[in-house]
């Protein structure tokens, strides 16, 4: 339960403010295919599975049988090959008032994005929607190499937060915000299900609950 207003409000970013996995299927099967694997083949499902963990997890889960410098090489191609196409298409991919809904929140209370991503990918994500100016401070796994739940306590610490909350959409997420003792609020819309949340939201406009004075599950 969440009974008071956040200071702070920290986003996962897939499936919880986007959904990029049929982008992101087509540009890796492409970097795995010129990588000596041709017969591979890469689905949205099978990235919503895999999305949220750290790159060194998801690789060691899609190929355990390749030694890790050859995992590495792979994924290395694969979010070149994810950059690239995610900054060309003109797909519109983030969920309903995503993009709004930071704009406005970001007035009331500061708005951060913490995510198990390579370097650059949240960047790229606040280019492609023009958000850069409305998020107050970003981290990702690429960046630290420590957990999801490390980086949620880097960004509270760092930016004085008393009583923030996590917004994502897996177990995962519910059980870094745990680690770093932040209430969990998920996204029921995005890629998975969890247990222990302090709250849920169907839509991503619901989280002006918890900017303007928090609410129960």
């Amino acid at each position: 339960m969440i009974n008071k207003k956040a200071d702070g409000l920290i986003l996962d970013v897939d499936g919880t403010l986007w959904d990029s996995t049929p982008i992101v299927a087509r540009a890796w099967e492409r970097a795995i295919h010129e990588s000596g694997l041709p017969d591979y083949v890469v689905t949205t499902d099978m990235l919503k599975g895999l999305f949220g963990k750290t790159m060194t997890a998801i690789t060691e889960q899609m190929f355990p049988e390749l030694p890790p410098e050859k995992r590495d090489k792979i994924m290395e191609l694969c979010c070149e090959y994810e950059h690239d196409g995610l900054e060309t298409d003109a797909c519109d991919i983030c969920y309903p008032g995503v993009i709004s809904g930071i704009r406005e929140f970001s007035k009331k209370v500061p708005v951060f994005i913490v995510s198990n991503c390579q370097c650059g990918y949240i960047e790229l994500f606040l280019r492609k929607t023009g958000l850069g100016q409305y998020v107050a401070d970003i981290e990702c796994f690429g960046n630290t190499r420590k957990s999801k739940g490390e980086n949620i306590a880097l960004v509270v610490k760092r930016n004085h937060l008393k009583s923030p909350v996590y917004v994502g959409d897996t177990q995962g997420d519910c059980d870094a915000a745990a680690e770093a003792g932040v209430p969990f609020i998920l996204a029921s819309y995005g890629f998975g299900t969890a247990d222990g949340s302090a709250a849920e939201i169907s839509e991503f406009s619901e989280l002006s609950l918890f900017v303007e004075g928090g609410a129960a599950k």
